[in-house]
């Protein structure tokens, strides 16, 4: 059975939150606003105009528009410095094995990230030629919880939502799987990624035989 599987990008197949949190970090501290790795956890999967919304509402502060846009420039910029010397060691552990099923069991294969840096990023880690199709930040207008990156994955393969399996490391990238009632896989903490319908800490626990019931499994 023909199924499309839908792969958030930060936190999935590499790890970006470390390189945001800098960014992010470096921003706030230019604010005076103090900012936390646990903080970062709640911009994950976040657009980054409701990132740095966040960030102000977090420091009880108030910009102009015009700086607003200068520092999301600016946040951008470093982010694109450090993401400029990625390589293939930073995919994360067994998503290359993944990826090689599923291809070897001829499935549709989508990115669905909120990230405008999505396809930069997939280049340096030389992944592009493993997806039928790409859909960022730049395809999309609402950010998860909305579905709507998925539902243009969807789309894109021809595979009906309730034929679509997402892996996501976000409770809002979860969220906007459940709604686009798709099977919603977390990567990451059980215990955040509780409304998933199956949490694995990483790619290493899931097995090809998990990946094949997958093939026969419809949402419901």
């Amino acid at each position: 059975m023909k199924k499309a599987f839908i792969f958030d990008l930060d936190g999935v197949i590499v790890d970006t939150a470390k390189y945001h949190f800098l960014a992010w970090q470096n921003l706030a501290n230019s604010l005076s606003i103090s900012f936390s790795e646990e903080q970062n956890e709640q911009l994950k999967g976040v657009s980054r105009v409701r990132s740095l919304e966040k960030i102000l509402e977090w420091g009880n502060k108030t910009i102009s528009e015009e700086e607003f846009t200068r520092l999301m420039a600016e946040k951008n910029e470093e982010y694109l410095t450090y993401i400029s010397r990625m390589d293939t060691s930073e995919i994360l552990p067994d998503v290359p094995r993944i990826l090689n099923y599923l291809i070897s069991k001829t499935q549709a294969i989508a990115l669905g990230s909120a990230s405008k840096n999505a396809r930069i990023i997939l280049d340096k880690v030389e992944l592009t030629n493993k997806f039928n199709t790409i859909v960022d930040g730049t395809d999309v207008s609402k950010a998860k919880p909305d579905p709507e990156v998925f539902l243009i994955g969807a789309k894109a393969l021809d595979i009906a939502p309730e034929d679509c399996v997402v892996f996501e490391d976000s409770v809002a990238g979860v969220q906007a799987a459940n709604i686009a009632n798709m099977i919603s896989i977390g990567i990451g903490d059980a215990k955040v990624l509780h409304e998933a319908d199956y949490v694995f800490k990483d790619f290493t626990e899931i097995k090809e035989e998990f990946l094949d019931t997958l093939l026969t499994t419809e949402k419901v």
